[in-house]
């Protein structure tokens, strides 16, 4: 998504406004977090795609050089040490668009993510 455009309509939209090399990452991610959190509210906030299930769950977004993974400061506290690996920013944590995508460690950080919102509701 580009500065100053239009917030999408869905995540499709969002997806589909990517090169076709940055959709491959994107549609990834999507996979990774409707997987670990089936029963999630997909939709937009803040421009981009957010899952949210009892709360927000995560965000991700598509950059030049990078998928930008907003996992709420729990998130990225959790897992700190498997994400050293790679460019963090307040927040976020940057998965490049030239190494594979970090799946497994995706669908950890938002299994852990559910459960949290799942126990704040208890």
């Amino acid at each position: 998504m580009k500065a100053g455009t239009a917030a999408p309509k869905n995540v499709d939209e969002y997806i589909e406004s990517f090169p076709k090399e940055t959709q491959k990452y994107l549609k990834q991610m999507r996979a990774a977090i409707k997987k670990a959190a089936p029963k999630a509210e997909e939709g937009i906030g803040y421009k981009m795609p957010a899952y949210k299930l009892n709360g927000v769950l995560v965000y991700f977004a598509g950059y030049a050089k990078h998928i930008g993974f907003y996992a709420t400061p729990t998130g990225h506290k959790e897992f700190k040490k498997e994400l050293s690996i790679y460019k963090e920013g307040k927040g976020s944590v940057q998965f490049p668009l030239d190494e594979p995508l970090p799946v497994d460690l995706i669908t950890k950080i938002v299994k852990f993510r559910v459960k949290e919102n799942l126990t704040k509701v208890k």
